[in-house]
């Protein structure tokens, strides 16, 4: 049983933004969540910078041939119980704005480790200045890793840009045709208000309103691709918490809010770890309740 004071911290799955209670003023900022979300963002931003140059490379995607299901440990057999081939799905991690595939190397670790035999992370030009250019080389990529694999379907994880990145191209593209479930974390679905402050063509692009954000509003008939936003009330990038959510009427979405997590701590945060994990392996589904779990830091 968990102290009611817990409860401040746990993600929780909801439909609408009515469903968010976010803290707010600075007594909220003051608060032992924020504080300590806080202080690990700040350890997480110093090891970031420490690895950002080994995220520099390409990764080539090398499945592991040796993690059939019989061969897996408890916790993986059990995390594909319900859809044993999910693990066989190959899993492409996208990252943000002026970022590598650094910022991934806890999650790639920790995804192989829970049974997924094929992950990998792609770099995106660091002079890109459009989305949908973005977007149109994502799928590029993913056409090769489909040939490369033998798989008609992938999973993405995107970070911040890179999720809106692959979102552009699931309802723009056709991406829907070969992604079947998109993660976002810490994604400007609806933009943020420090994108008005951007100089570049590329974070213009990420203002509440811009005509690439208006696109992504138009209808999306029969899309396939299943969508869980994974935001936080405490990302200092996405401004307000309520632009992390996915809302459209014609997309299978699922948002899910953490407390106290900051921006780049997302994809090294152990309770998104697990709900990144589930959500791959087809334990989490759109239109299915989950009861709050307390987030593990």
């Amino acid at each position: 049983m968990r102290r009611s004071s817990e409860l401040d911290s746990a993600p929780g799955w909801h439909t609408t933004a009515d469903a968010e209670v976010a803290p707010g003023g600075l007594r909220a900022l003051c608060s032992p969540t924020a504080l300590t979300g806080g202080l690990t963002e700040l350890a997480w931003l110093g090891a970031h910078v420490l690895m950002y140059p080994l995220g520099a490379r390409m990764e080539q995607l090398r499945p592991d041939p040796g993690k059939r299901a019989g061969e897996q440990p408890p916790v993986a057999r059990a995390l594909f119980a319900v859809d044993p081939l999910a693990a066989r799905t190959p899993v492409l991690l996208v990252h943000g704005l002026v970022d590598n595939r650094s910022v991934f190397a806890v999650m790639r670790r920790s995804l192989r480790r829970r049974g997924f035999a094929a992950v990998c992370s792609w770099n995106y030009s660091p002079l890109l200045a459009d989305v949908a250019r973005g977007a149109a080389d994502l799928g590029e990529h993913i056409e090769r890793i489909c040939e490369q694999t033998g798989h008609d379907r992938v999973h993405v994880v995107g970070h911040s840009l890179g999720g809106l990145i692959a979102r552009y191209h699931v309802q723009r593209q056709g991406g829907d045709r070969r992604i079947d479930t998109l993660v976002t974390l810490g994604t400007p679905h609806r933009g943020s208000l420090l994108a008005r402050i951007g100089p570049t063509p590329l974070i213009r692009q990420l203002r509440p309103g811009s005509p690439v954000l208006a696109e992504l509003e138009e209808p999306a008939p029969g899309c396939r691709t299943r969508i869980t936003a994974l935001y936080s009330d405490l990302d200092q990038m996405v401004l307000p918490t309520r632009s992390g959510r996915c809302d459209h009427p014609d997309l299978r979405a699922r948002n899910v809010l953490f407390r106290g997590v900051g921006h780049m701590s997302l994809p090294m945060h152990r309770g998104v770890l697990d709900e990144v994990a589930a959500t791959l392996a087809g334990v989490r589904e759109p239109g299915t309740r989950s009861t709050p779990v307390a987030a593990v830091a």
